[in-house]
């Protein structure tokens, strides 16, 4: 039986770190993170199950496939230890304004990586990737307002703030590069 697999998903290489495909072979660690109190705390408020965190490893796989672009998982080099993930999505959101055309980076970090420069790190190295994959287009991103150390990195990343909205009845605000 075939299968699409992570070899074809683009890997990315920086100082410290390995961003590739997610395989089920990461399930464990990856559900683990996102079942973390405080990966979730600016994101949905609320640790996920391990059928959440099945249904967003499939999530990430079919942007890949469909869209031909989605989410690295983030590994320590030398240690292939998880670190977290991040990379570009279309969720379709229903936010105003709309995201409608942009594609939306998204970054979650393991709390025994939080400080050490690792999401800085890896989310320039998915703008980089992405500035050559989509080319003069804008992307964006969504950031909860007390959450100041994605706030910081977004902006290291270029991001620049364009509206403070609600999603999902919960503050957010909206940046674009």
């Amino acid at each position: 039986m075939a299968r699409f697999t992570a070899a074809l998903i683009p890997t990315i290489d920086s100082e410290r770190l390995h961003l590739r495909g997610h395989t089920p072979e990461d399930f464990e660690a990856f559900a683990a993170m996102w079942a973390d109190p405080a990966v979730v705390r600016y994101i949905s408020g609320k640790p996920s199950t391990r059928e959440e965190s099945w249904s967003r490893l499939l999530r990430y796989v079919g942007h890949w496939a469909l869209m031909g672009y989605g989410f690295w998982l983030i590994e320590e080099r030398g240690t292939g230890r998880l670190v977290g993930e991040t990379g570009y999505a279309d969720f379709k959101r229903d936010v105003e304004p709309s995201l409608a055309g942009m594609p939306e980076i998204g970054w979650a970090i393991a709390p025994w990586a939080h400080g050490k420069g690792y999401g800085s790190e890896a989310v320039r190295a998915a703008v980089k990737w992405g500035d050559g994959y989509f080319g003069a287009r804008s992307t964006a991103c969504m950031i909860d307002p007390q959450n100041t150390p994605s706030l910081r990195i977004a902006e290291k990343c270029g991001y620049k703030e364009f509206a403070r909205t609600t999603y999902k009845g919960a503050p957010t605000v909206l940046f674009k590069r």
